[in-house]
């Protein structure tokens, strides 16, 4: 079996989890990832540090606004210049960024302004370097693999979410917030490395997108989706499912965790449930590398995850919590990769990038500015309107991808 996106156009193709090449991508994602993590971490102890809680949330939210406004055109810069070199140059760019905010902390005392700036600058990078490293797995491997792909991507997620938190700790505790952002640029630099031995494949030649200006780019990237019967209801159903789930499973996890008094240890916990459940999900797909009548399995598991968000408000106990919440990770974790997969496979070659953008740019840009707005109506009503309206969204999502017929029968390629 080959695949037209492989280089040279003609070698077989292998399983993910046994290619190099592969190995080689998520080595350097593992890395990139952790680092972000521990870059994360740094930002708001440093933001604690030198304000007060409400302007270190501002600080750490920063960079949820450009990632909004500029993470179509970072698509338009994926499939112009190649994933592979539009990941290189922005991982780059984001290691240096970092490294100029520890040269800073450990050469003065920078204030909320200059955390500001940088929280501002690395999410305007993060809007070219998301839609490049969603668009750069399809480039690396066979069509029959992306959902393997997909699923040692989410497991290699887990990892870092695992490792950045302690090794965040470790960073601020030895070397104060500036020896913990020297530790996130250097976890962000190793990746390159590893990048640059990655191959990837050629385009071919019938597969090419109109060049032109971005804008122009761009809407011929949103007509390819608005043209393609699975896409299009595909990046809806993406988009309500993660607008609905963002919100609570963040501030609003911690509000109920405080309204509940479960305490710190209690919403690790439920935290630690999710996890358990999506990284089950994701070695499923590893394992499996492939689910028969995936559209129509990702949307039943949108809706049953999207209860699970509504019924987690309404659960008292932790161990109850946990449950929940593991059903939630595993359910959602699986539909969020089958989602990914379907985007990849059905995306024309010369758009993944774009496409990629339009998929993620709620999960990613759009759903994190919407933790005021969950603060103020869990102040007003409580936290269990809250999670009701985000399982009503979320919801929404799942009945998208169920009603459409073209995606509920969308299945991956072998």
């Amino acid at each position: 079996m080959t695949s037209t996106l492989v280089p040279g156009g003609g070698l077989k193709e292998r399983s993910a989890h046994r290619d190099p090449n592969v190995l080689r991508w998520l080595g350097a994602y593992v890395s990139s990832a952790v680092g972000d993590n521990v870059y994360f971490i740094a930002l708001s102890w440093a933001a604690v540090q030198s304000g007060t809680p409400a302007q270190a949330g501002l600080v750490t939210a920063a960079s949820a606004l450009p990632r909004a406004l500029l993470m179509l055109g970072g698509g338009v810069v994926a499939d112009r210049y190649g994933p592979r070199r539009t990941v290189l140059a922005s991982t780059a760019a984001r290691a240096a960024l970092v490294l100029t905010a520890a040269v800073l902390l450990l050469a003065t005392s920078p204030g909320l302004w200059v955390l500001g700036a940088v929280a501002v600058l690395f999410g305007v990078v993060d809007a070219v370097f998301l839609p490049a490293a969603g668009a750069l797995p399809a480039r690396i491997t066979g069509r029959g693999q992306l959902a393997r792909v997909q699923g040692m991507r989410g497991l290699a997620t887990r990892l870092a979410n695992v490792l950045g938190g302690p090794l965040g700790g470790l960073g601020v505790a030895v070397g104060g917030t500036a020896g913990a952002f020297g530790l996130a640029a250097l976890l962000v630099g190793v990746s390159l490395p590893l990048l640059l031995a990655v191959r990837v494949g050629t385009l071919p030649p019938d597969d090419a997108s109109p060049r032109g200006a971005v804008l122009a780019e761009l809407r011929d990237g949103l007509r390819h989706i608005r043209r393609n019967a699975v896409l299009r209801p595909l990046v809806i159903a993406a988009a309500l499912t993660d607008l609905g789930f963002v919100g609570p499973m963040n501030l609003g996890l911690t509000l109920l965790a405080q309204e509940r008094g479960w305490g710190s240890s209690g919403m690790g916990w439920v935290l630690a449930g999710f996890g358990t459940g999506a990284g089950a999900a994701s070695f499923l797909l590893t394992w499996r590398g492939r689910v028969p009548r995936a559209g129509a399995v990702a949307a039943v598991t949108s809706l049953l995850g999207a209860a699970a968000i509504g019924a987690l408000a309404q659960v008292t106990s932790v161990p109850g919590a946990v449950g929940v919440a593991l059903l939630i990770g595993l359910s959602l974790g699986l539909s969020g990769a089958l989602y990914g997969a379907l985007t990849q496979a059905a995306a024309g070659p010369a758009y993944v990038g774009r496409v990629t953008a339009a998929s993620t740019l709620v999960g990613f840009g759009v759903a994190p500015l919407t933790f005021p707005v969950v603060g103020w109506a869990a102040e007003l009503w409580g936290t269990g309107p809250v999670f009701v309206v985000g399982a009503v969204v979320s919801a929404l999502g799942g009945v998208i991808a169920l009603c459409a017929g073209s995606l509920r029968r969308a299945e991956l390629p072998k």
